[in-house]
């Protein structure tokens, strides 16, 4: 794997995770109490001895150099290097990146200094784990110009994906972008091809891109320069070489999650804590899910209630009762509270004791950062540093599906509530 680069698309300005999005780059949003997505495509590209990664983003990018400069620090013994690279303008390019196609058009430069066969692209806003030299080993089998990791879906799920057909030798021949009706039952292929047992392609006769791609060097070069006006790998680049160039597609059967909406974000993070086996898992000794090593104090439990849920390192948590949910690093919970079916982040840093005592309001009458007295918190996102008061109840009351509410510290998304990093909920505040 010396001689393969890894690409990471940190994607534009992640509007679908709007408000989490709103002070950091999607990559760098908070993620299973103390992890970031960044974590999940750096730490598959690591467990598959692929060491030399770049990250391309553009927009709020300052907390995602910080995490990446802190966590992933190669010895000086290897030529590894996890880097940000930045959207900039030249006067040869004035533009910002202008897609995923795009954002890697601008950097030839640089990556053409590398002496390697293959370029890794990747997501940076899916959950999954995946070792990459089963991928890459496959295209170099295969002969391929670009190599497709797909997913066999079914047909419920298969209109919300961009779709491919391939022929009996598992090369793509066409595209379909999220086709619905007949267009849609025209992409059905015997998923034999790849691998799946005759009852699992009769269940999913569909194959999905999943947004990874394999390229050979100068494939890429050439596919970049030549099409200058595309912009995008999923919609443009790739299916107009299909014609030209042997793509081929990739099995993964595992689980894989798009969680670039607030929605989806929020149900995986929550099915995490399922049991006996949550559909994903941190705990695997093989392929480890690195992240910034915090060395907080444990966490402290004081006379709780806790079902089904997953609590990060240096949390206080006093006399209440929690379930279903995902408690990130530093959270403080007073007395009396109930949380239920939610995600909340902790915080970046203690405030002084001098400036709190347990319960009491801080010493210059701020509310204090952390969850309040007997507030109750269900089906919610809580980002980091809120401070939230005594007897707030965030439970969606009314039942809304979408509300913009910056003014108060609240969005509503697909009913559920996020309070916004740093914000302030008064006491007796019902949401």
């Amino acid at each position: 794997m010396r001689k393969v680069l890894g690409i990471i698309l940190g994607g534009g300005a992640g509007t679908r995770l709007y408000p989490l999005t709103k002070l950091r780059a999607k990559p760098a949003v908070p993620l299973a109490g103390k992890y970031r997505l960044i974590d999940i495509p750096v730490s598959n590209c690591i467990n598959s001895e692929i060491y030399k990664i770049y990250v391309l983003t553009q927009f709020n990018s300052a907390s995602l150099n910080r995490h990446l400069a802190r966590t992933y620090n190669f010895s000086g013994f290897t030529d590894g290097f996890v880097e940000v690279l930045a959207a900039q303008q030249t006067p040869e390019s004035p533009e910002w990146f202008q897609g995923t196609a795009d954002a890697v058009r601008k950097y030839l430069w640089l990556l053409e200094e590398w002496d390697i066969d293959e370029y890794l692209i990747l997501s940076g806003d899916h959950l999954y784990r995946m070792d990459y030299r089963q991928f890459v080993e496959r295209h170099r089998e295969t002969g391929a110009d670009i190599t497709l990791s797909v997913l066999p879906i079914d047909e419920r799920r298969a209109s919300d994906f961009g779709l491919m057909k391939i022929d009996d030798s598992g090369r793509v021949i066409s595209f379909s972008e999220k086709p619905k009706g007949d267009a849609l039952k025209e992409m059905a292929v015997d998923t034999t091809l790849l691998g799946l047992t005759p009852e699992e392609a009769r269940e999913k006769p569909y194959i999905a891109s999943m947004g990874i791609y394999v390229f050979k060097r100068e494939v890429l070069h050439k596919l970049l320069q030549e099409g200058m006006k595309e912009t995008d790998f999923g919609k443009e680049i790739i299916p107009s070489a299909a014609k030209d160039y042997n793509i081929q597609a990739y099995l993964f059967n595992g689980y894989w999650e798009d969680i670039g909406t607030i929605e989806a974000f929020f149900d995986a993070n929550l099915a995490l804590t399922k049991q006996p086996r949550p559909p994903f898992s941190f705990y695997d000794e093989q392929a480890p899910i690195y992240t910034r090593p915090r060395y907080l104090p444990p966490t402290k439990l004081l006379d709780c209630h806790v079902t089904e849920s997953i609590i990060g390192e240096g949390c206080i948590i006093k006399n209440c009762t929690i379930q279903n949910s995902v408690l990130g690093v530093r959270s403080r919970i007073e007395a009396g509270c109930v949380i239920d079916h939610a995600l909340l982040m902790g915080a970046d840093f203690y405030q002084p004791y001098s400036e709190r005592q347990s319960g009491e309001r801080m010493s210059n009458g701020k509310v204090p950062m952390g969850i309040g007295e007997n507030t109750i918190i269900r089906r919610a996102i809580v980002d980091k540093n809120a401070c939230i008061g005594r007897n707030v109840q965030i439970i969606n009351k009314d039942r809304v599906e979408e509300a913009n509410r910056e003014d108060l510290g609240f969005y509503i998304r697909s009913g559920i509530v996020v309070i916004l990093k740093n914000a302030v909920i008064a006491d007796n505040t019902v949401i």
